[in-house]
């Protein structure tokens, strides 16, 4: 099962004990993060299966990696949650972002975060 989860209901999810899956490459990851989340590029989520468990809400820049996720999460069996509006729509809204320490890759706007 699949759900959309929008940044206000997030914290619901949270205190059930819903892992938080950052699907975006490690760089992105370092750039901005939901505090919590845990990163798991998306290229990767098939080889990790067995290290996961239910509920998850899925995240990425936009969604759309996101929905991709989640939708493979829900195939195999888990409870999970895309966020709408991904980490852009969920900073949009006031919430806070927390970057990695140390040195990070340079942003390249030209660069699409999510496709």
């Amino acid at each position: 099962m699949m759900q959309d989860i929008f940044p206000t209901e997030l914290s619901l999810w949270q205190k059930r004990g819903a892992l938080l899956l950052d699907v975006r490459s490690p760089e992105e990851y370092a750039l901005g993060h939901i505090p919590g989340s845990r990163n798991l590029p998306l290229e990767r989520l098939l080889e990790h299966l067995g290290e996961l468990r239910s509920p998850i809400v899925t995240l990425c820049a936009t969604g759309s990696r996101a929905g991709l996720a989640a939708e493979v999460l829900a195939y195999e069996g888990f409870e999970v949650g895309r966020l709408v509006g991904g980490i852009q729509g969920y900073a949009a809204q006031g919430y806070p972002l927390e970057r990695t320490s140390g040195p990070l890759a340079p942003h390249r706007p030209e660069e699409a975060l999510c496709s």
